[in-house]
């Protein structure tokens, strides 16, 4: 037959595969780099937009956390987020930029309540030390002996420094008794000093001549604390309250008034100082503070010596 003839018609297809699956191993660590962003970015808006109170409290309870979450540690607040923002939270007292920020707030305003306090002081101090120049002006008595008080204000207060002169001296020699006008003058200062509530220190100062009354053991030293315990007797008997003394010291010529000339009869006087708060405190030690206090700097002994008022 014709069909027998015929060869047959083979037709081959190829199928075409791929390189294979390569498995997604680089989808996990992509994915792993993006959270790790996300998280980095999340961590710095946070910190930035917490409140600086509330970063010490995190801070102290990862330093001592039983003790913070026991009793509560600065800063630590009462808010149960550390992201602000959104409606108001019922379940806390107060909010959370608030709460975080009570320190810095409390200190400024201590600060500024010192400041204003230490102002009015100020200002109690310059009106004591007017009635006191216009008390001088207005005796008889004491105006005569103007040149030799010299009133000034200091760091440590107002300060009230009765001196020597050639002719007239305010002690008789060599020795703690007052001479009659130098009583006149400290009973009349004491009747000023109980119209403000500050306390009194009280130091004698002598010169640089040696003390050689024969005496064992006595020198300027202490004929300057004598003579400062005399001062603190007349001010009581002129009415001053002796609770206001806070200090009576004698420094002999350690602090001088002249220093070019230590033997200046200058150099020989009683200083009285009505002591502002803080100076209160250093001497009280209400305040740490491993400083003495100077009786008298440099400036201010200048300024005194340049005080003297003229008649």
């Amino acid at each position: 037959m014709a069909d027998e003839g015929l060869r047959p018609i083979i037709v081959k297809r190829i199928k075409k595969g791929g390189g294979g699956h390569h498995g997604g191993a680089w989808k996990i660590a992509y994915a792993d780099f993006v959270t790790a962003m996300m998280a980095f970015f999340l961590l710095m808006w946070l910190l930035g937009s917490t409140a600086k109170g509330d970063l010490n409290g995190i801070a102290e309870y990862f330093k001592t956390p039983l003790k913070v979450a026991m009793a509560g540690g600065s800063g630590s607040g009462d808010a149960n987020t550390v992201i602000p923002g959104g409606g108001k939270d019922l379940t806390r007292q107060e909010g959370q930029l608030r709460k975080g920020e009570n320190d810095v707030v409390n200190r400024r305003s201590v600060r500024a309540a010192r400041a204003e306090m230490e102002k009015a002081e100020q200002a109690r101090l310059q009106e004591l030390k007017t009635r006191i120049e216009t008390a001088i002006d207005n005796s008889p008595t004491l105006k005569q002996f103007k040149n030799q008080l010299l009133i000034d204000i200091t760091s440590e207060g107002l300060r009230i420094q009765i001196v020597d002169e050639k002719n007239r001296p305010m002690f008789a020699l060599a020795s703690a008794q007052l001479q009659p006008y130098t009583r006149e003058i400290l009973r009349e200062i004491g009747k000023t000093l109980n119209d403000v509530p500050n306390k009194i220190s009280l130091s004698g100062h002598t010169d640089a001549t040696p003390f050689s009354s024969g005496e064992k053991g006595y020198s300027n030293w202490e004929l300057s604390a004598d003579r400062a315990n005399a001062s603190r007797r007349e001010l009581i008997a002129g009415g001053m309250d002796e609770a206001k003394v806070l200090r009576v010291v004698g420094l002999s010529s350690a602090v001088l008034l002249d220093k070019e000339d230590p033997f200046n009869p200058i150099n020989r006087r009683i200083s009285i100082i009505v002591m502002n708060k803080k100076a209160e405190d250093l001497v009280e030690g209400n305040k740490s503070d491993d400083s003495t206090m100077d009786v008298s700097t440099d400036t201010e002994v200048k300024d005194g010596l340049s005080a003297p008022a003229k008649n």
